[in-house]
């Protein structure tokens, strides 16, 4: 149990590594970063009421949701993506599938987010903005084996941080989210290693 003193401290803590975040933006001359301005929200909406703080840490369901909308709002982009420059049929209903089940896992993350006051990258971050340029360089094959290949790694990734949110997360309503979408991530993996497979043929 943390006394009042430890929860202002992290409070601060959180406060300072916030404006720090946005200092170096604004450095670098960029226009603020979804992520970033929701991670913002959620600092500045902290509480250091002694019977309840929301903490920002990595394990927490704020952090999950964050990540979580992040994901999605990536999928949904590059799946568009794929559909208008992939040559194969794999890449396109790959690329559909990706569009279609990751708007309505945003449409849901958005509502459980709302719910618990929890801000959440709205527009695509400048992580997923790189990752979108980066395979929009390139063409023909090497696109659909980029593509499909992406695919994999990302659903391997977030089927590792939904297993861990089910089991782990205190948060009662995110544990049971994320146990229901368990079973449709690991779908798109086995679609992506899939397409993988056919992509990989035509080297």
């Amino acid at each position: 149990m943390m006394t009042l003193s430890t929860k202002y401290s992290l409070l601060f803590s959180l406060l300072i590594a916030g404006t720090s975040m946005l200092v170096s933006s604004c450095s670098e001359n960029k226009t603020g970063d979804s992520k970033e301005m929701a991670q913002q929200e959620n600092i500045e909406n902290l509480t250091a009421d002694e019977n309840e703080i929301v903490v920002l840490d990595n394990d927490g369901p704020t952090v999950f949701l964050m990540k979580v909308a992040e994901i999605q709002l990536e999928e949904v982009s590059l799946g568009k993506l794929a559909q208008q420059k992939g040559t194969s049929s794999h890449v396109k209903e790959l690329g559909k599938m990706m569009e279609q089940d990751h708007s309505k896992s945003l449409l849901e993350v958005k509502a459980l987010a709302q719910a618990k006051a929890v801000s959440i990258p709205s527009t695509v971050t400048d992580d997923s903005k790189d990752a979108y340029e980066k395979l929009n360089g390139k063409t023909g094959n090497d696109f659909d084996k980029d593509y499909s290949a992406m695919m994999v790694r990302h659903h391997e990734d977030a089927i590792d941080l939904f297993e861990k949110a089910s089991s782990e997360s205190e948060d009662a309503e995110v544990r049971a989210w994320a146990t229901q979408k368990l079973p449709g991530l690991k779908t798109h993996l086995d679609h992506a290693k899939a397409c993988k497979e056919e992509c990989d043929k035509l080297d």
